[in-house]
Formats: C-alpha cells, structure tokens, sequence
C-alpha cells in the first residue's frame, strides 16, 4: 500500500526476465524442418529423430509437426517442452478467435501472434515454421529464437538447414504442384539426414491445402520419391 496515499490504487512491479543459463544459450536445434509453398498450397517436411545434443538418439519416431489451425501447421523444432507449449498457446489463440468471431484466423495474423510469443512469452530455444494457406493464398513463415517473422516462398530451419537450402535452391519452382513439393521437400530432408547427425529415421510430410491438413509419416523415404 501506498502509505502517502491510501487511496491511490496498487500497481505491480513488472518482473524482470532473467538471463538464460549459460548450457540454453549455447544450445542447438537439433532437427530439420522444411516449409515450402506450392501453386496448390503447403507442404512442410520434418525428420522423425530426436536426439541429445546432436550425439544420442533418444527416439526414432517423433512427430515434429502439427495442425494449430483448420489449415494451417507448426513445426516442433529446438526445446521439446518449450515447442509442445507454443503449440498449444497458438492453437488456443487460433480457436479462441474463431469462438470470437465466426471466422478463421489469416495465415498473416497468426503468424504474428506466433512471433510475438515467440519474443514475449517463456518459450526457450524454438525456430518453428508455420505454413497455411487463406484466402490470399498459401504462406510459409519461419519465426527465430527471438520472434523475428520471415515469411518467403521455402523456408528451412534446424542443424541440418545448410544442406537441406541447396536442394531447394536447385529445384524449387514456385509453379510446382503439391505431388512435386513433396518430393522436393523429401529430398531436402534426405539431404540433411545423411550429413547432419540429429536428423534422420524417416520423414513426417504435412500438407495443407483448401482441403484442410494432411498430416502422414513414412519411415522409408522411397515411398514418396
């Protein structure tokens, strides 16, 4: 209480964020993700490994991608914990505005509300992609550690990247067709796992279209190439 003025109302003090712990800001993210668009839509391309520092694999079949919006996905990619509660604030979000107003959130609005978490909220160590697509067309976003928003026609993110962007920078045509960005998704994650020591055992393909979102794991990445 105020004891000069009582009547004064309280406020609180507004807590200061502490620094991370020297092993977080040293932390990698151990995966690779690939977000691309299509004349059709999306197509977002995960591994299925999780790993320990980039050293022990600790499972071989990990969904790193997931629905947040009728048509639209979000990687998991760096902190397991801190990914699985961005997620579920994003889709909560997501729903919350439908409940408010009778309509899907746009790509664009979502995209911002992710990275503003991203930048405010206690989210450690997380470098998602969102793709979705809306009335303006199919969006891919890659959002960074510290919320920053880039949104561009491929997107990767992950250790393996470096080897999965020279796959796409040699293939990807933004006139592809859904059954092409597959493949080409596919590649970029294969290229990654056989140089990058926290990617690999498969790929989990996410498909978004005005059909909805396609979500479908393949351990042999023969199927879809």
């Amino acid at each position: 209480m105020n004891l000069d003025n009582p009547y004064e109302p309280e406020i609180g003090s507004i807590p200061e964020q502490e620094e991370l712990p020297e092993d977080v800001e040293s932390a990698e993210t151990g995966t690779t993700s690939v977000g691309l668009t299509t004349a059709d839509g999306v197509v977002i391309a995960t591994d299925r490994r999780a790993s320990l520092g980039g050293r022990i694999v600790s499972n071989k079949n990990v969904q790193k991608v997931e629905q947040v919006h009728d048509r639209a996905v979000l990687t998991l990619v760096g902190s397991v914990g801190g990914s699985q509660s961005f997620i579920r604030s994003i889709r909560a979000e997501a729903n919350l505005y439908e409940a408010r107003r009778g309509e899907s959130m746009s790509i664009n609005a979502l995209a911002t509300i992710a990275s503003n978490f991203a930048r405010g909220g206690p989210f450690l160590m997380i470098n998602p992609i969102l793709g979705g697509i809306d009335d303006t067309g199919p969006h891919v976003y890659s959002i960074d550690p510290l919320g920053g928003l880039s949104e561009d026609d491929y997107v990767v993110t992950g250790s393996g990247m470096q080897f999965a962007l020279g796959v796409l920078e040699q293939e990807y045509d933004p006139e592809i067709d859904q059954e092409t960005g597959v493949r080409i998704a596919t590649r970029a994650v294969e290229s990654a796992s056989e140089r990058d020591t926290a990617s690999g055992n498969g790929v989990t393909i996410a498909e978004v279209t005005d059909e909805g979102v396609d979500i479908h794991a393949h351990e042999d990445l023969a199927e879809l190439l």
